[in-house]
């Protein structure tokens, strides 16, 4: 009996990586305030959380899109592309909230146009993407000419206020964005439609799932995310360009990739991806107070995906065999 509750535990401690991810968070934090004390500093920790909001948002949509065997590549562009529609509008004395709605609903929009093509020319999602960045990127430059879009100090509710007098509201945001996400995947038809699709689409066609439908409200979500995101990211920088957002869709599919869900799809969960955000956020964090060259930061970068796709592999691998 003992053997048998001994065996369930290893299976469930294997099948939930975050398991592995909180491990390492507060191992490296333990770590990173022994080398240096400001770590552990209460402005340090806000400061972590700050600039991981951003980067939580994106991420969260991407697991909704990656769980479903897809991917958006495109979201970097999406996001100046919105930035710099929100400031111009806010320039030309739009209200606020509308400029804001205005750049969500571009995001979706966007992020829809995706999901349309993928399904209609029966393309990877990765393809079709990759051609949208260059287009949505492109759009933003001609309607910006190149030129940064200020604000000057319009906007900053979001940046400047926080929850409780220390909380700040954009972290409180990204964390909605991540219950959300928990919400449908946990306890809607929408989530397990996600799961269906991406372990089988063939068998979820036969199952009577609208796969094509489904495809194209997993983007819309996704989209809708990413706005909030370019929302949070623009009240913060005060300026938009057509590059504002470049790289987050790298860290974004990186940080769903290392909170354990597997880049074929199929299964995984927004507590993993919030743990790989924060795992990033503290090893970044880390590094700029060790005063690390930011070119080695990115080769640490890179090698922890290469090394959560390895764990990710061995954990489907123990999976399949048990």
């Amino acid at each position: 009996m003992s053997g048998n509750k001994k065996t369930r535990l290893v299976d469930k401690i294997v099948k939930n990586q975050w398991f592995f991810l909180l491990l390492v968070v507060v191992l490296l934090s333990i770590a990173a305030g022994l080398i240096n004390y400001r770590f552990f500093g209460i402005r340090n920790i806000l400061n972590i959380l700050e600039q991981i909001s951003v980067l939580g948002l994106v991420a969260a949509g991407a697991t909704i899109v990656i769980i479903s065997g897809n991917f958006d590549i495109s979201v970097g562009s999406m996001i100046g592309l919105s930035a710099v529609i929100m400031a111009m509008l806010m320039i030309r004395g739009v209200n606020e909230v509308l400029a804001g709605c205005i750049g969500i609903l571009v995001c979706i929009l966007c992020s829809s146009i995706n999901g349309f093509f993928t399904i209609v020319l029966g393309a990877p999602s990765f393809i079709i993407s990759l051609a949208t960045l260059g287009v949505y990127h492109g759009v933003a430059l001609a309607i910006t000419e190149g030129v940064i879009q200020t604000i000057y100090g319009q906007f900053e509710t979001i940046s400047n206020t926080k929850v409780f007098g220390f909380l700040p509201l954009m972290f409180v945001i990204s964390v909605g964005g991540y219950l959300f996400i928990h919400m449908i995947l946990k306890y809607t038809k929408i989530g397990r439609r996600v799961f269906a699709i991406g372990n089988n689409r063939r068998a979820a066609f036969l199952a009577g799932i609208n796969v094509k439908s489904n495809t194209l409200l997993f983007f819309g979500l996704n989209g809708f995310l990413v706005g909030v995101a370019a929302v949070v990211l623009l009240s913060r920088l005060g300026a938009a360009l057509p590059t504002t957002g470049a790289g987050l869709e790298l860290k974004a599919i990186g940080a769903v990739v290392i909170g354990g869900v597997p880049i074929t799809g199929g299964m995984g969960n927004a507590v993993g991806t919030f743990l790989g955000v924060l795992l990033i956020g503290v090893i970044s964090n880390m590094l700029n107070l060790s005063r690390v060259n930011p070119y080695f930061q990115e080769i640490a970068y890179g090698s922890l995906i290469i090394l959560s796709v390895a764990v990710g592999s061995l954990r489907v691998g123990v999976m399949k065999r048990g």
